[in-house]
């Protein structure tokens, strides 16, 4: 029976091309197989169920999860067909462990996010906005512009629901107000992830993958921001005049919010010092960094503790605490996000086991050119989640100078903001903001979005033109 099985899949995987390789761990043209075929398809049906997320109700990372099982079945037939059962085995490993590096990381920025969203640094923040009296232009203004500086250490995801919170409670009579200061702050909030290493997960891969050093993400600084500054002016001209009305209320910061921010930003110098000095994975430093807000987290409890065993169980500001738990911090953390990055990486890693990968690095890379390609990148990211396109092509690893790994890694940032439905902030927005904040009416900015997309290539290219050499 098994010998059987085996003569069956070997017909089933027999490609029409020839093999592209025969060694031993180099990877088999497959394109033409049956099952690289279906490989294809179940990735494609699982993107689907992907994008109709909202809709649907089903929550992402459940797809795209069972199309890495299948397809890894797939994988692992096919090699064993071919003679080489250890294949699979060593291929997924590879998988993983760039997974885990990447899902470590992710875990503790997310605690640290979760245990200031605790604190409630973000409600102050947001109270102090909204208190300041800004009239409805200053405020279009200072919600885009902190969320550009905001997204390069926080995740756009957070910094667009705090600052669009913002828009909201300010705004929520004026929907011609809502509908610009989103888009602003969505562009402004992709735009700032674009040139830190922290920004956004494309970033984060790219530097973890070493193909750009950290402060070399720092050239990307000024066409992130024209990417932003572009469309923001031709918004601008649209916002209303007048103020909102101010609200008293005020929501002070609970015990240790600062000490959690001076420990984040501690963290991310470990991270950073672990890769540049130690040539360690910034992992490491990251979790060595949840070690200090583990050790202060114990602090909080001890002190809260004796808060609430008082009789007036209140902290210098009057605010009430519940005493802090860091394990509650990582129960939060974005969970369907983290597993959706497991289901990406695995159907992705399969599918370059049956030589798509290699095909579509020859296609684009040698067919259209370096710079093409990556621009196109780009316009890619605003109809697909950027993160299986920029680790499909860390995984196809073109040869590629500085400046063009730069390239790629602003236009998959930033492209994203063409649509609503291109990145993270713009989806969470849509959700918050429903029924004012739409998919038609970002659309019809798509055109200011594009003239900032194309200026600030144009900038990038100007400006680190000594980095596409080499």
């Amino acid at each position: 029976m098994y010998p059987h099985l085996v003569s069956l899949c070997a017909l089933l995987i027999t490609p029409l091309p020839s093999w592209a390789a025969t060694g031993s761990s180099e990877i088999v043209n497959l394109t033409a197989s049956a099952m690289g075929i279906l490989s294809v398809l179940l990735f494609v049906a699982a993107y689907v169920l992907v994008m109709f997320e909202e809709q649907l109700h089903l929550r992402k990372s459940k797809p795209v999860m069972v199309a890495a099982g299948i397809i890894w079945i797939l994988v692992a037939v096919s090699y064993q067909a071919l003679g080489r059962p250890d294949h699979a085995h060593a291929a997924v490993m590879h998988n993983l462990s760039e997974y885990v590096e990447l899902f470590l990381f992710l875990l503790a920025a997310m605690t640290y996010i979760n245990a200031l969203e605790e604190r409630n640094a973000f409600l102050a923040l947001r109270s102090w906005l909204v208190n300041k009296g800004f009239s409805l232009r200053q405020l279009f203004w200072m919600t885009g512009l902190l969320a550009f500086f905001i997204s390069p250490v926080a995740d756009n995801l957070t910094t667009a629901l705090l600052m669009g919170a913002v828009v909201m409670a300010v705004g929520a009579n004026n929907p011609t107000f809502m509908v610009v200061s989103c888009i602003n702050i969505v562009i402004a909030a992709n735009a700032g992830g674009a040139f830190s290493p922290f920004g956004d997960i494309t970033t984060l891969m790219v530097w973890q993958k070493g193909k750009v050093e950290f402060f070399g993400f720092f050239a990307l600084f000024i066409p992130s921001l024209i990417n932003w500054l572009v469309p923001a002016v031709c918004m601008s001209l649209t916002v209303p005049k007048g103020k909102p009305q101010v609200s008293d209320a005020t929501v002070p910061m609970k015990l240790g919010a600062k000490r959690i921010m001076a420990l984040f930003l501690l963290t991310i110098v470990t991270a950073v010092s672990f890769h540049n000095f130690l040539h360690l994975p910034p992992a490491i430093g990251m979790m060595l960094g949840m070690g200090y807000l583990s050790l202060f987290a114990y602090y909080l409890i001890k002190v809260e503790g004796r808060m609430l065993s008082g009789d007036n169980p209140l902290d210098i500001t009057g605010h009430k605490h519940e005493t802090f738990d860091l394990f509650r911090k990582v129960a939060k953390a974005e969970w369907d996000t983290l597993l959706f990055f497991y289901g990406v990486i695995l159907c992705v890693g399969g599918l370059g086991q049956f030589g798509y990968l290699a095909m579509t690095s020859t296609l684009m890379y040698d067919g259209l050119g370096q710079t093409t390609a990556n621009i196109m990148i780009g316009v890619l990211s605003a109809f697909i989640d950027n993160i299986p396109v920029m680790f499909a092509v860390l995984s196809m690893d073109p040869q590629m100078s500085v400046g063009q790994w730069l390239l790629v890694t602003l236009t998959a940032g930033v492209g994203g903001s063409l649509l609503s439905i291109g990145s993270a902030a713009g989806v969470a927005l849509m959700g918050t903001a429903r029924g004012v904040y739409t998919f038609g009416s970002h659309l019809k900015w798509t055109w200011a979005i594009a003239l900032g997309y194309a200026a600030s290539i144009a900038v990038h290219m100007v400006m680190n033109a000594r980095l596409f050499t080499g």
